[in-house]
């Protein structure tokens, strides 16, 4: 910029050879304010034109350091007075200036793709005074480009895909490079896209990249990638230009072009008869070369089938051949049938021409295993009386081989399922008999296993439930339904009902229990009346019952059924006779009465008092006996011997402590002895303590009841115990004795 007093000149070494502000040619004087050719001074212009922004070429590869340009200020004399600065972007390490001169120098390679332009400020200054001379000036340098970038694409490898038999034309995918030169500077950026490999396949869009299918009815079946090589080439593809190349890896994706095949049409399949049902003896496969869904297939056979149906495996694409229906070999061996398979999903642009479907043939050949007997029904209900004798006929079982080649067959029954041992099997004709007799009341029904055994093959068995229902026979009497606390009150008039009673059977017969009550009809003090509803009332004939009279009545009730044969029983109601209020409430009963369990007869009453009166008795005769234990006082008189009693001290010891008393000095002259009864044998000492003390069996007691009789013993003195021993100490007599006879 020019102010009035300053001149900045620019150079520009390679552009322009001359100054670098901008003038009309033929008027470098104005610069100076000189006349021009016409003679007319010239006036300087204020900043009326642009010389702010240089140029400089990137990539500089001489030795010395580049020229950029030139300040120059008329303030500068050439007496080296002035002083040039420069500031700003790279001033002092990208850029120096020449402080005397003001030529400016750029020190370094410079590349336009890291920085395209640099903002400097230029200042004149006095050199002595360092005051400036003139207002800083600002400029640009700008980089001017050359082609040094090649033009490059994002990735090495793109991955693209395209249907397979799609039209010329077809887009497949676009690639583009970038090229780092400037794109506004010449044609260094300009990039044309061409293909080097892929041909005749695919083409390219030279402008923008777009790579599209060049070839029609690519079969994914014969050639499923591509490898396509696509260059971008600066300089407008003109020659010297940089280039760049990637790869591009095209795959047709499948369409549903392809129908499926058998590779066989008849197929062969063996199986056994045994197969369960829903069980899979063979698989067939048809071939379809696409892929994914556009191969998933479907099986069925044509027309349908009732013994195989076919499903598809999802994984493997498979038919997959199962039994609907049970097989016998004995029956039918060998079925055909006929298989279709068709693709699950259709392209509709390809259905026309092709069948997309084809058929197959199947065989299958059913083999003989050794099969179990089988029964000719499963299960038996077999039904029976329950008045069955032992050893009668119930049913019949029957089972068959069903094999080609019959076996004979041995019947059985499962023991577990019979722990009573109720029935027995004929072992060859299957025939069901009683081993015991059956009770329906104690159990309905019989669940048994007969197991069918093969004779030659004792492994193949089978077992079939057989269900004996026990059939009921009238064999049990009706009876009170409960327990009655019946009474009749003292008050009560003739007719007056005092109890409804009901009855049950364990029989079940086929119309329902029909039950008749009845009593004795000349009984004096009740009457029955049947409600014909299996219940009956009772009620008094007549009135004045009196508890002081009788307290209970038993009466007999006779309940009959009326099944074949009739059954009937006898049951005792007890009726207690208690006084009652005027409502016919209970105020009290006989307490003297006891509760008895309705039932009971007249006899099994008298066994039961009878019994209690025999237990009296002997209680009585208990305390009498204890009484009779019990003696009077002791009696002291002149004749007393109480001071002839020797103390032993000894207990215990058995039969050989009898010996060992002698009680001769406690005779009495007063005793009496009956002359007719054998005197009492002496009693000998005790024997020494060396003696053994086994018993003599040999010896006779010291005291027998029957060898004499005391007689006049007068007052009891004195008992005294040793061993099994009791003496008796009276006024007059003295015996030994184990019990009396009599005293009088």
């Amino acid at each position: 910029m020019i102010t009035d007093r300053v001149v900045l000149l620019l150079v520009l070494s390679v552009l322009w050879p001359s100054t670098a502000l901008p003038f009309t040619p033929g008027n470098i004087g104005n610069l100076f304010g000189m006349p021009d050719s016409d003679g007319r001074t010239l006036q300087r212009s204020k900043r009326g034109w642009m010389w702010n922004q240089f140029f400089l070429l990137e990539e500089y590869a001489g030795n010395d350091h580049q020229y950029v340009g030139k300040l120059h200020s008329n303030m500068d004399r050439g007496d080296g007075n002035v002083k040039y600065v420069l500031t700003g972007d790279g001033a002092g390490s990208l850029f120096l200036i020449d402080e005397k001169s003001g030529d400016i120098h750029a020190t370094k390679r410079l590349d336009r793709e890291e920085k395209a332009m640099y903002s400097l400020n230029a200042k004149v200054l006095d050199r002595r005074t360092n005051l400036e001379l003139e207002p800083d000036t600002e400029f640009n340098i700008k980089i001017h480009d050359i082609n040094d970038n090649e033009p490059k694409f994002a990735k090495e490898t793109y991955f693209a895909s395209v249907p397979e038999m799609s039209e010329v034309g077809t887009s497949v995918a676009t690639v583009t490079a970038n090229d780092a030169d400037d794109e506004t500077y010449g044609n260094s950026a300009k990039l044309v896209y061409s293909i080097l490999q892929g041909q005749p396949y695919f083409s390219v869009d030279s402008e923008n990249g777009t790579i599209k299918t060049a070839l029609p009815g690519m079969d994914r079946e014969v050639k499923e990638n591509y490898q396509v090589v696509i260059q971008a080439k600066d300089m407008a593809g003109q020659m010297g230009g940089l280039s760049g190349t990637t790869t591009v890896s095209i795959t047709l994706s499948d369409v549903n072009d392809s129908p499926p095949r058998f590779a066989n049409h008849s197929f062969r399949v063996t199986t056994v008869e045994s197969t369960e049902i829903g069980g899979a003896i063979g698989r067939i496969k048809a071939d379809d070369p696409d892929v994914g869904r556009n191969a998933e297939m479907e099986y069925s056979i044509v027309g349908g089938h009732d013994t195989f149906n076919i499903i598809t495996d999802q994984t493997t694409q498979e038919g997959v051949i199962i039994i609907k229906k049970a097989l016998d070999y004995e029956s039918k061996r060998d079925y055909e049938f006929r298989v279709e398979v068709k693709n699950t999903y259709l392209d509709a642009r390809f259905i026309h021409g092709l069948q997309f479907k084809d058929y197959a043939t199947v065989k299958v050949t059913v083999e003989d295993v050794d099969e179990p007997p089988v029964f000719t029904r499963n299960p038996y209900i077999i039904e029976v009386h329950e008045d069955t004798a032992a050893g009668s006929f119930v049913g019949v079982v029957s089972a068959r081989d069903p094999d080609a080649d019959t076996k004979p067959v041995k019947y059985s029954i499962d023991r577990h399922t019979d722990l009573e041992r109720l029935f027995n099997i004929d072992s060859v004709n299957g025939t069901i008999t009683t081993l015991k007799a059956l009770d329906r009341e104690m159990s309905k029904w019989h669940n048994i296993s007969v197991v069918a055994t093969e004779i030659n093959n004792p492994r193949q068995t089978t077992r079939v439930p057989v269900f004996i229902k026990v059939l009921d026979v009238n064999d049990n009497a009706p009876e009170f339904a409960m327990s009655y606390d019946t009474f009749v009150c003292e008050n009560v008039k003739a007719g007056q009902l005092i109890q409804t009673i009901s009855a049950v059977d364990t029989d079940e017969p086929l119309v329902g229990h029909k039950f008749v009550f009845s009593i004795s009809a000349t009984n004096p003090n009740f009457t029955i009346a049947d409600r014909e509803d299996n219940t009956a009332n009772i009620l008094t004939r007549r009135g004045g019952f009196s508890r002081r009279e009788m307290s209970m009545y038993f009466l007999p009730v006779v309940i009959s059924d009326n099944d074949y044969p009739i059954q009937s029983s006898t049951s005792t109601l007890i009726v207690r006779v208690c006084a009652c209020d005027s409502r016919g409430n209970m105020q009290t009963c006989n307490p003297e009465v006891l509760p008895f369990s309705d039932g009971l007869t007249t006899g099994a009453l008298v066994a039961i008092l009878l019994c209690v009166v025999i237990l009296l008795m002997i209680v009585v005769l208990f305390a009498a006996l204890r009484r009779q234990r019990k003696k009077e006082p002791l009696i002291i008189s002149k004749e007393d011997v109480r001071d002839n009693v020797v103390s032993y001290n000894d207990e215990g010891g058995g039969e050989e402590d009898t010996q060992a008393f002698d009680i001769g000095t406690l005779t009495h002259s007063d005793l009496c002895w009956a002359a007719e009864k054998t005197p009492i044998p002496p009693i000998t000492s005790r024997p020494s303590p060396s003696r053994s003390p086994s018993r003599s069996p040999s010896r006779s007691p010291l005291w027998n009841p029957n060898s004499c009789q005391l007689l006049n013993c007068g007052s009891v003195v004195k008992w005294s115990f040793h061993s099994d021993v009791m003496i008796l100490f009276t006024d007059r007599c003295v015996g030994q004795f184990g019990s009396f006879s009599s005293c009088h």
